[in-house]
């Protein structure tokens, strides 16, 4: 069983960090570069999942994709399946949920490009799209990988949100951290022990060597390239 759900906490972790890799690049831009004035809603909007309470996010999603909502009806009607306690609804609440982690490094890293290499390139001919390929994403490497790592890595850790939209359904939508919990609840503490701590060695090693990866200036020197 602990197997089972760390395939699935693995599968959905890559998921949603090549989700949010998509969604994230074009989105941090935009936030980078923007000069609209209502630019701060936005970026209210994509950090409040790091303040609102990983329930009420999760239950508001719920709702949302639920059968009696627009999304859940039309979904059904499309496969005549349910987003709700399934899959691919955990797939849709950790999106959302990790969506922060992986834009603002990425925003960070697009703003501290210098303008003035972007207004040469333009001068030169270059279009926005050949700029943005060719000077801002190498030079915003490391920003990027920061993005996709953390996002990664906080999908494997999450609770709150898979619980309330996926349930506690085992090789459906039972995560990790879900079965550390019902571990503890059934008064299993070795188990969980056990569970919890391959959990926070593979987090720890993540984090290390994405942070040790920041410090190595070759790394960085060849993202630039």
């Amino acid at each position: 069983m602990i197997l089972q759900a760390f395939t699935l906490t693995l599968r959905l972790a890559v998921l949603v960090s090549l989700i949010l890799l998509f969604i994230g690049l074009p989105l941090a831009y935009w936030l980078a570069s923007s000069q609209r004035r209502w630019k701060f809603l936005v970026e209210a909007v994509v950090s409040l999942p790091i303040v609102l309470p990983p329930t009420v996010l999760g239950f508001y999603v719920l709702v949302a994709i639920g059968p009696r909502s627009p999304v859940g009806r039309w979904y059904q009607s499309v496969t005549g399946g349910s987003l709700a306690f399934t899959f691919r609804g955990l797939v849709i609440g950790s999106v959302l949920y990790s969506l922060p982690f992986s834009v603002q490094p990425m925003a960070a890293a697009f703003s501290a490009v210098d303008r003035k290499l972007m207004d040469a390139s333009a001068t030169l001919g270059a279009s926005a799209w050949r700029t943005f390929w060719r000077i801002v994403l190498p030079l915003s490497f490391p920003g990027v990988v920061t993005g996709l790592v953390l996002s990664f890595a906080h999908t494997l850790g999450e609770f709150g949100v898979v619980l309330m939209i996926g349930g506690n359904i085992p090789g459906a939508t039972q995560t990790v951290s879900i079965l550390i919990y019902d571990q503890v609840q059934s008064l299993d503490y070795t188990t969980a022990n056990r569970t919890a701590l391959l959990l926070l060695v593979v987090c720890f090693c993540i984090l290390a060597t994405l942070y040790g990866l920041r410090r190595n200036r070759k790394w960085v020197m060849w993202g630039w390239q």
